[in-house]
């Protein structure tokens, strides 16, 4: 077995051994509904992001009788915060991106909040006018 020198060292994925095995992915597309206007939010840190709910359905035959999925997206590039602000309740939307996991601290202490980050989102059909 040939010794690498570091120029040659494979990049770092976060888990020991993967490199042998499988490329890791996180990649996330959903097709749903807006569930309410989004939102848009200024953290402590002075960042800027987007939030709404997209709600997704579930493929019939599941295991469960749940037949929607409500999940949070944000969105914290201007480009993709634009298109997402435009958005009303109903319409139905695709984004992608990926799952992440963001701690943060809250009013009882340390928390995280699991949450879908949007890099491409856009309009499939828009809500009817009521």
């Amino acid at each position: 077995m040939p010794v690498r020198t570091p120029k040659e060292k494979q990049p770092r994925t976060g888990t020991p051994g993967l490199e042998d095995a499988v490329a890791a992915v996180n990649d996330v597309r959903l097709v749903g509904r807006v569930a309410e206007e989004p939102v848009t939010r200024t953290l402590p840190s002075g960042d800027r992001l987007v939030s709404f709910r997209l709600v997704v359905d579930r493929a019939p035959g599941g295991r469960s009788r749940q037949s929607v999925d409500a999940l949070e997206c944000v969105a914290w590039t201007a480009r993709v915060q634009r298109s997402v602000l435009k958005w009303q309740t109903g319409d139905v939307v695709e984004v992608s991106g990926a799952i992440r996991r963001r701690f943060f601290r809250g009013v009882g202490g340390a928390a995280s909040r699991v949450e879908v980050e949007v890099v491409s989102a856009k309009v499939r059909r828009r809500a009817r006018a009521a």
